[in-house]
């Protein structure tokens, strides 16, 4: 099912680029959108992992550099049967993680510093054994491209808006720019819900199975949202969805609530409570 929607997701782009290109530069335009995106699935598909470690600005770590993390890691993925995933850490002083990558022979368990600094070993173990859930659920290609691509749609409204796109007869065309600056965001809102919530509580779940320690998954989870209304993230709204907690609480609702696809802490936290 996952795989389906991927491909849905990349038709999507695919549509929306060549509308975009469309209203920018007519029919021309629409054509050259319209290469560019073909270029641009293939290119999403085989990089989109290195492109949202670039939205964390995380940087990949070996055994020597991460022994504690790697050491946990490894003895957390051989119980879910999974290969050894490539580790990171974001520089980020809010608590938070996820998991990329395009399949379970290339995923990537991204922690931040402040993670391995505010939360226990125990509760460290909950959080990445919930990440390796993620892969173990297959979830990393949907959210890891669905993340890219609404990026990748947000920055092209505020192109249209930058450059104010012409007309057939080459007058400026501010009324169709306008809407793509308005309408990219929303689009990349609801390519966002292409993710579902459940995928949250099925991760915490299988997390809470892998680590066998479901209250201490529970404790992080509450910490994380604590610290996550205190300490600001700067990461790209687009690449808020991949995090175990949305790392943009701080910066309250608006257009940010629209790229939320965390269930309420609560809700997740009584569940993994009856687990125990």
């Amino acid at each position: 099912m996952n795989n389906v929607k991927v491909f849905a997701l990349m038709a999507a782009m695919t549509a929306l680029l060549g509308a975009v290109g469309g209203v920018v530069g007519g029919q021309s335009g629409l054509v050259m959108a319209l290469l560019f995106a073909g270029v641009m699935n293939v290119f999403m598909y085989w990089n989109s992992s290195k492109m949202v470690l670039k939205m964390y600005r995380a940087q990949v770590v070996d055994r020597a550099q991460a022994p504690e993390l790697y050491e946990m890691t490894d003895r957390l993925r051989q119980r879910a049967g999974l290969p050894m995933p490539t580790l990171a850490i974001a520089p980020h002083d809010q608590p938070n993680a996820f998991a990329t990558g395009r399949n379970e022979e290339n995923a990537v368990v991204c922690v931040t510093e402040g993670l391995l600094k505010l939360v226990n070993r125990d509760e460290l173990e909950g959080v990445i054994a919930h990440e390796l859930a993620h892969i173990k659920n297959r979830d990393m290609l949907l959210q890891t491209i669905t993340a890219t691509m609404a990026g990748a749609i947000s920055s092209l409204g505020q192109m249209a808006l930058w450059f104010g796109g012409r007309d057939e007869e080459g007058n400026s065309n501010i009324v169709g720019a306008m809407v793509m600056f308005f309408v990219a965001p929303l689009a990349a809102a609801l390519i966002q819900s292409a993710i579902s919530r459940q995928r949250e509580f099925k991760a915490d779940a299988v997390g809470a199975e892998i680590s066998g320690k479901p209250l201490a998954l529970a404790s992080s989870l509450q910490k994380l949202e604590a610290y996550a209304k205190r300490i600001p993230m700067d990461v790209a709204p687009a690449a808020a969805a991949l995090a175990i907690s949305n790392p943009l609480s701080a910066l309250g609702g608006g257009m940010m609530s629209l790229f939320s696809t965390h269930p309420a802490t609560e809700l997740r936290v009584a569940k993994l409570q009856a687990m125990a």
